[in-house]
This record gives C-alpha cells, structure tokens and sequence, in this order.
C-alpha cells in the first residue's frame, strides 16, 4: 500500500456539531482536500469501496482488515471510477461523482493532505490515528444547540446501530447500553435521543484524551464568537499555513450578513452569522426543553461547559 508522505487530517464530532464548517474552513488551504463521510452508510464508492452497515461504524484492531486497504487508497486519492459509475441512479449522482473524481484528481495532482470530515468516524478516532497517521480533530457543540439542529430537521436515530456493534459496546459503550434500550422503545422522544448520543460521544471523547493526548478539542462556540483567531491558532497547530485568502474566506463564511440560522435546505451551509447563531437554541427551545437538556447531559456537559454557558 505504501506509506503515506503527509500527515491525514480528521475532523469528527458529534452529527450536527459543526463538523461541516471546520472542515471546510480547515480546507480553504488549497494544501488541503476535503473529503465528506466516508462512513456515512449512504457514502459513495467512488470515495471509499467498502460499504458502512452501521451509523457510527467502529473500526479498531479486530475487525481493521476489512477497512485498512481501502482507507489507504482513500488517502493516496485513488477514486474507483467503475464501482462509482455501476452505482449512479440519478442525475445527482454523477454529480457527486465528477465533484469526487476532481477533489481526488487535483488532490493526487497537487499531493495535498487529505481532511476526511466524518462525525460518523468519531469512535474509531484512535484507529484514525493508530493506523493511519491521522490527526485527530474534535468538534464540541453545546448540547442545546445540536438537540435544537436535531429537533428542526427531525432526525431520529436508532441506537440499534450501536448495539449491534459488539466491538464498540465491548469498548465503548457497554455502559450506555441500558439507557440505549430504553430509548429504542420511545422513538418519538427526539430530545432524550439526542442527549443521550451527546452523552456516550462526549463522555468517551474525554476518555480517549488519555489514549491521544495530542487530539485537539475545540469548542464550536468559540471558533464562532472569534473566528479568526481560533483558525488561525488551529492551523499553526496542524502545520498549515495562514494566508490572507483564507483569513477573507473565513470572514465571509462567518460574516454578519449572513443568515442567523440554517434551515432544512441549508442544512450543510457554511455560510452563517457566527456570532449570532451561538446562542440561537435560546430562542428555539423552549424553557421547559433547555431545562431538559441541561438535567439530561448534566453528568457530562460540565467537563465542556460552565453554568454561564447555560445563560
């Protein structure tokens, strides 16, 4: 497979913890390419060959060799063209694949580090990192503001898909699995879901910090209340390079002028009012619900977030 000459980047973190827009503000270094979810179970061939079954798949030691060679490829740019083509459906489709063809051409052309951008990868991080050299990117969104994301889009998510991971109950989340049960049988509840994932990924980020020391914890609110300082002290801690284009890229993507909040048809939009959006949950949650979230996370919440950040 070979070794790889750069250093990976990833960037993962809760789903809807702004994961998106670091990753992209990361890869406005034109050092850098930017690749989505490859364990999304929806991810296309093209990017990586083999399949995900599960949100949140979990890759360690005892089942790698279904992964390795294929992460590898990813990393060395090598697109599957042909599986990528056998699996188009729709005119969206070959979309995605000529904007996939070009970030893994140019990226192979310009020998750029690969930034995988997965939330779903965020209990495999000591994979990432063990196996292939990848540095480690944590994103923390206060729970109110990514249970009030959750809420607007209506996402449910079924916990099955963690139970039926013998390999990260047996690392991970064996002590959750109660809780996860529970939750199975009240799919509605879409705030206790939601609390609930915040919990196990947040609590074990924390536990994974004795494991990689050197993984970087970043607050989603404070890269928005000064984005350009808290950049700029991310790149020099990734050994990127600073410049003036990517300072005005970053001005524009979190400018005043921009919307306030995203909605269900800017889902993944990067460009947002940053400053007010920190707080926007106090305005779409209800007391009673902000009260919830708060006694729901209460046992984890306070490694990240002060009582003022509550206010």
């Amino acid at each position: 497979m070979g070794d790889l000459d750069r250093k990976p980047i990833l960037v993962s973190g809760a789903h809807r913890s702004g994961t998106t827009w670091v990753g992209k503000m990361l890869a406005a270094d034109p050092q850098v390419a930017y690749v989505s979810e490859p364990l999304n179970i929806f991810h296309r061939p093209g990017v990586l060959r083999t399949p995900t079954q599960f949100w949140y798949t979990y890759i360690c030691e005892d089942n790698q060799v279904k992964f390795t060679e294929a992460f590898y490829e990813l990393l060395q740019f090598n697109y599957h063209t042909n599986l990528e083509i056998r699996s188009l459906k729709s005119i969206k489709d070959f979309g995605r694949l000529c904007r996939d063809w070009w970030t893994f051409w140019n990226g192979r052309r310009k020998n750029q580090i690969p930034l995988i951008k997965d939330p779903f990868a965020v209990f495999s991080s000591e994979w990432f990192r063990n196996s292939l050299g990848c540095r480690i990117v944590i994103v923390v969104r206060h729970p109110a503001a990514v249970t009030s994301s959750i809420l607007k889009l209506g996402w449910n998510f079924d916990f099955q898909d963690l139970l039926d991971q013998p390999l990260l109950m047996r690392d991970w989340l064996g002590s959750f699995q109660a809780e996860m049960e529970k939750e199975i049988d009240s799919q509605e509840d879409l705030i206790a879901q939601s609390c609930l994932l915040w919990r196990m990924i947040y609590t074990n980020v924390d536990e994974m910090m004795k494991k990689i020391p050197e993984m970087i914890i970043i607050r989603h609110e404070d890269f928005s209340l000064d984005p350009l300082a808290k950049f700029k002290q991310l790149y020099q801690e990734l050994d990127l390079e600073f410049t003036d284009d990517i300072q005005n890229i970053i001005n524009v993507s979190t400018s005043d002028k921009n919307p306030k909040t995203t909605s269900r048809s800017t889902v993944h939009s990067v460009r947002i009012n940053s400053q007010a959006q920190v707080k926007s949950w106090q305005q779409q949650l209800s007391k009673y619900e902000i009260e919830r979230i708060r006694t729901l996370t209460s046992d984890t919440s306070p490694i990240y977030y002060t009582e003022a950040d509550w206010m």
